[in-house]
């Protein structure tokens, strides 16, 4: 839906640099409207900018929440990183107990944090690279900076705000 917010869990700059290149290198060209990211939330209600806002920056006085890449997830046409985070797991079922009655369909169903490296590619391709990716693959830390808040325009987002994590 055109306007709906989004929240998003902010990657650190090397982390980010390094999933961007990837997807930059993966995603078809022609249909890579935004940079890598990691979706928490994909559709809040615009009604509900001001409550998200608050929220997200007293979140954010936190530490930020250990995470890490652990796997490849097929994702049928494109392959994502799997992220796992008990931390960042636990912010979002605040989030979601915060936001309870708000959340769309998706967002209400279980979560299952990853960020998308290709997607929209036929099968063959998709899983030419998973198995590329797979044979090379170790797992990472991957650093959370903060969350972020977009307004979804119909493909491209608008970044709204960034809560940055007050370390650790």
């Amino acid at each position: 839906m055109a306007g709906a917010l989004i929240v998003t869990a902010e990657l650190a700059p090397a982390d980010f640099a390094w999933l961007d290149q990837l997807r930059r290198a993966y995603y078809p060209s022609d249909r890579n409207q935004l940079p890598a990211h990691l979706t928490m939330f994909h559709s809040l209600p615009p009604s509900a900018e001001g409550e998200a806002r608050r929220t997200l920056a007293r979140l954010a006085s936190n530490p930020s929440p250990r995470a890490s890449t652990e796997g490849l997830m097929d994702l049928g046409g494109g392959v994502a990183f799997r992220v796992v985070s008990p931390e960042l797991d636990a912010i979002r079922r605040e989030l979601a107990a915060d936001f309870r009655g708000l959340l769309s369909a998706q967002d209400s169903g279980g979560w299952r944090p990853h960020i998308t490296i290709q997607n929209k590619v036929p099968l063959k391709e998709a899983r030419a690279l998973l198995a590329r990716l797979g044979a090379e693959f170790r797992p990472r830390p991957l650093r959370i900076a903060g969350l972020g808040l977009h307004r979804y325009l119909g493909g491209p987002w608008e970044a709204l705000a960034s809560y940055a994590f007050r370390g650790r």
